[in-house]
């Protein structure tokens, strides 16, 4: 007989829920573009749209290894969200701000147009 998973966690000891919570908060800090996508509840179409680019095109960025900064950032804020660019280092991490630079050019040469 099939039991229900609320039943399955509500047994589970406090040392599992912690260890599922830690896998849960691993999963979201990393995934491809693709599941970024899918998690913000977006289909390519919508995203297509507001990118003002075809579904098609959203599809191959999805699958790229290399693209360009801007792109992606597009791609985040289209999301919903900020593109940061964090170097890590042994002795800490640096956030690399001369891209926002770029996206306030751009920003203003819009404004301008």
């Amino acid at each position: 007989m099939a039991r229900k998973f609320s039943e399955l966690r509500d047994r589970m000891s406090p040392e599992s829920h912690e260890r599922a919570a830690d896998m849960t908060r691993q999963m979201l800090a990393e995934m491809p573009l693709q599941e970024l996508r899918k998690a913000r509840g977006l289909s390519q179409q919508t995203l297509a749209s507001i990118l003002n680019v075809k579904q098609p095109t959203v599809a191959k960025l999805e699958h790229r290894a290399d693209m360009y900064i801007s792109t992606l950032r597009s791609h985040v804020e289209a999301m919903g969200g900020e593109l940061e660019i964090i170097a890590r280092f042994p002795e800490g991490s640096v956030k690399i701000s001369n891209f926002g630079a770029l996206a306030d050019e751009k920003k203003g040469e819009k404004e301008v147009a």
